[in-house]
């Protein structure tokens, strides 16, 4: 998918959290909130290397699935979105690499800030990982209304 459909992507970029799923070591899913953080063509997710749970599950499992369904947590923005995703974890770089990210970041969660100026008091919360997701296939409720049938978008490489 050469870009997320423009309203697609206003929805991650407005969003304070969504829904990862993965698949658990059983084979079933599993799902944590996660802030959504929109560069390029790709979502990008954190997780501290305290939590790596979801790193071991996407690294046994990278077809990982990514929604968007709090409309609370959207502001003035409407509408659902699921999206099947292709995961890659990034760890080359555990105190700096997603600090790349902190300005998206730090649009949507203002403590972002206040947690780097605090960074030597607590260094493990810095030690993360990037989580890249890759969009294969979208499903949109523009209206946020489930029960209709949504808009579908399959990524070209996918498609042909």
């Amino acid at each position: 998918m050469p870009a997320l459909p423009y309203p697609i992507a206003r929805l991650i970029d407005a969003a304070l959290v969504g829904e990862l799923s993965v698949v658990g070591s059983q084979g079933g899913p599993i799902t944590y909130p996660m802030v959504p953080l929109l560069w390029g063509d790709r979502i990008f997710l954190t997780s501290s290397v305290l939590d790596s749970s979801k790193v071991t599950h996407i690294r046994a499992n990278p077809r990982v699935s990514f929604s968007i369904t709090d409309m609370d947590a959207m502001g003035s923005y409407v509408g659902r979105v699921t999206i099947q995703c292709d995961a890659r974890v990034a760890d080359d770089d555990l105190t700096a690499g997603w600090e790349r990210l902190l300005d998206n970041w730090s649009r949507k969660d203002k403590a972002a800030v206040a947690l780097l100026r605090s960074r030597l008091a607590h260094p493990l919360i810095f030690e993360r990982v990037l989580i890249e997701l890759t969009p294969r296939k979208t499903w949109l409720w523009p209206d946020g209304r489930t029960d209709r049938q949504p808009q579908v978008s399959v990524a070209a490489e996918v498609a042909r």
